[in-house]
């Protein structure tokens, strides 16, 4: 029989918010306190609790390096081409702004990480954005936080995946016309490794991640070493004529498409709760790792840039360009070039890392629902990662494996949680006007302001190729996790979550038996049914056609032959339906019993099921169980049990 123990924790001074509560696997709500929060760490809700929770399967600080940042670090291969490709159409002097405008992004991205190194000390739970703005902004700014990092890490998976692609197709053109089940065979690899535990992806993907950084390292400084190119670049500007004057509107735009270098650098914030103990100083190392290594690549190849004169190629990206100038056109090069494609598909990993926990935490604050907040036994939210992937592959799908038809959107929606964060910070500091406080605040401020004006010249520049769906999706998310917990405090209030219940009172009980014949089955269900209740009645449907009611008449005479000691009502019905007559029959009974003398309080339905022993015998047994289960639980107040009788030796 399936059952669903719950298990309460009376306290009657907490309330909902601090007191929350977890779906069963058959939606039953099963409350939870301190320690009960802690059983979401396993998927069966009666394990014991472990403080220790299986560090082994958390990361160290060069493991959170490969599984949380390499949507940063990967970013090198498409952000500094950003930048030349707007500032190109002013001409050769425009793309002499290429270094003032990366520097500019180099600071950006000091101010965010000095920041998130803040906020992985003050939230050690994890949440980023999400966590910063429930505290000090409200709830609405931290779902709206919330809502454009999902929309961020989704759209991380579907761009990484689908550029690793496009640089395999591009070596390779005669794979371009299967390009979109290469995106989906490149995920399904992907979400298999982190199924198996962050510190199992984080092992898979920190040989390519050391690669690809020694690399990018290894053609910068041989590129500042040469004199001159070995191979000279093939990208060219446009005509003197043609060039546009080299305005601020030019450098801002140029300035926010260059800032997609900085997506992901959130991602560690997001995920300080898989880090080994100490965890904020892990995540903190990696945080400080994380923007020293992107700025040195970021500047690095912005001084290439500069000195080679490079400027865009629709068949050669900036960063091959930038190789074949150092390297020069021989396996070093196509070294770097494989090694680019491996971690740009493998950037999407940071996704994996980082939105399960942030819906887990969603999950713990009732704003989704709270399978997304079980863990299996390798420390992984499965629910959150097998989402991720679903939705990703539907861009995928949708966008048939194209990375310029997701760019456009790509990054906005993290910009809006780095402008969250940084306000939040502020309000932070001035709060805890902790030592140096003022200057935390000018620091978080300046950032706020640029990442609020990033953020408004990516709406208003991409706005016609897709930014509007942010705009809209945003409120949609948002509207849906306020819906959820809404639900979520109706249950509560409905089962009085964190209050001390009413004693508890003995009642009557009804046993109700749907039976189709007498058989070794149907005595089990008796035996199980006398044992429930304090009375029991087996139930037939007859329908009018002459086969039914003479088969009726022969099951009614091996009752009398058996003699259950348990009566068999026979329900008649003129149309050929099991469900109707046994809702209106139940229905009946709830109405009446209490009222009669003795009467029952309450009525339970139980449904005898035969168990095969193997999975593809299910197909030879009918499904009236599962039917009857359904329109019961929808239609009555009755409760329902299924006793399943395990088949053994078949």
């Amino acid at each position: 029989m399936q059952t669903t123990t719950a298990r309460f924790v009376p306290s009657p001074d907490v309330n909902l918010e601090t007191f929350n509560d977890v779906t069963s696997s058959e939606g039953i709500p099963v409350t939870t306190g301190e320690a009960g929060r802690a059983a979401l760490a396993a998927d069966d809700p009666a394990a014991p609790i472990r403080e220790g929770d299986r560090e082994h399967d958390r990361l160290t600080v060069s493991q959170g390096l490969a599984a949380l940042s390499l949507d940063a670090l990967a970013s090198v291969a498409y952000g500094p081409e950003a930048i030349v490709v707007v500032l190109a159409v002013a001409g050769a002097h425009g793309l002499g702004f290429t270094l003032p405008v990366t520097l500019a992004i180099a600071g950006l991205l000091g101010f965010l990480t000095f920041s998130y190194r803040q906020v992985i000390a003050a939230f050690p739970e994890g949440g980023g954005a999400y966590a910063v703005a429930g505290k000090y902004l409200g709830k609405n700014v931290a779902l709206v936080a919330a809502a454009s990092l999902i929309i961020d890490y989704v759209l991380n998976v579907a761009v990484s995946v689908s550029a690793g692609v496009a640089a395999l197709t591009s070596a390779y053109p005669s794979l371009y016309g299967d390009r979109v089940w290469l995106c989906l065979a490149v995920l399904v690899v992907i979400t298999g490794i982190n199924l198996r535990g962050v510190a199992e992806s984080a092992k898979a993907f920190i040989v390519p991640t050391v690669l690809f950084i020694v690399a990018i390292l290894a053609v910068i400084v041989v590129g500042l070493v040469r004199s001159h190119p070995a191979t000279a670049p093939t990208g060219h500007v446009a005509a003197a004529a043609n060039a546009e004057s080299v305005g601020v509107l030019l450098l801002l735009k140029a300035f926010a498409s260059g800032c997609s270098a900085l997506t992901g650098v959130e991602a560690i914030a997001n995920a300080v709760p898989t880090f080994r103990k100490p965890r904020v100083k892990r995540a903190q190392r990696t945080e400080s790792a994380l923007g020293a290594l992107l700025g040195v690549m970021l500047i690095g190849l912005a001084l290439l840039i500069r000195k080679f004169h490079v400027a865009p190629d629709p068949s050669k990206t900036v960063l091959a360009q930038l190789t074949d100038a150092a390297l020069g056109h021989n396996a070093a090069f196509f070294a770097v070039q494989f090694v680019t494609m491996i971690l740009l598909a493998l950037a999407a990993n940071t996704s994996f890392g980082g939105m399960p926990v942030l819906t887990s935490l969603l999950a713990r604050d009732n704003y989704v629902p709270h399978v997304f907040a079980l863990r299996a036994d390798r420390q992984v939210y499965r629910w959150g990662v097998l989402i991720l992937a679903g939705l990703a592959a539907i861009l995928l799908v949708g966008a048939k494996g194209d990375t310029q038809t997701l760019v456009p959107v790509f990054a906005i929606g993290v910009f809006i949680g780095f402008t969250i964060s940084q306000v939040g910070m502020v309000r932070h500091w001035r709060r805890e006007r902790s030592p140096g406080w003022r200057r935390r605040v000018a620091i978080n401020g300046t950032g706020a302001v640029l990442t609020f004006a990033a953020l408004a010249i990516e709406l208003i520049s991409k706005f016609g190729e897709g930014g509007w769906l942010v705009v809209v999706i945003v409120p949609l998310l948002v509207f849906g996790m306020l819906r959820v917990h809404r639900a979520y405090r109706i249950v509560g209030d409905v089962l009085g979550l964190g209050r001390k219940p009413e004693p508890v009172v003995e009642q009557q009980a009804l046993v109700v038996v749907p039976v189709g014949a007498v058989s070794r089955l149907t005595q089990e269900a008796m035996s199980a049914a006398l044992s429930l209740g304090d009375g029991v009645i087996a139930v037939t449907v007859r329908y009018s056609d002459e086969d039914d009611a003479a088969e009726c008449e022969r099951l009614q005479a091996a009752w009398r032959a058996w003699q259950p000691d348990v009566p068999l009502e026979v329900l008649t019905t003129h149309k050929r339906s099991l469900t109707r007559p046994m809702v209106d029959y139940l229905n009946r009974l709830a109405a009446t019993a209490p009222a009669s003398p003795g009467g029952f309080e309450r009525v339970m339905v139980l449904i005898p099921e035969v168990e095969p022993r193997r999975a593809w015998h299910r197909l030879l047994h009918n499904q009236r169980g599962a039917v009857l289960d359904r329109a019961i639980r929808r239609h009555t107040e009755a409760i329902v049990c299924r006793m399943r009788f395990h088949i053994k030796g078949w």
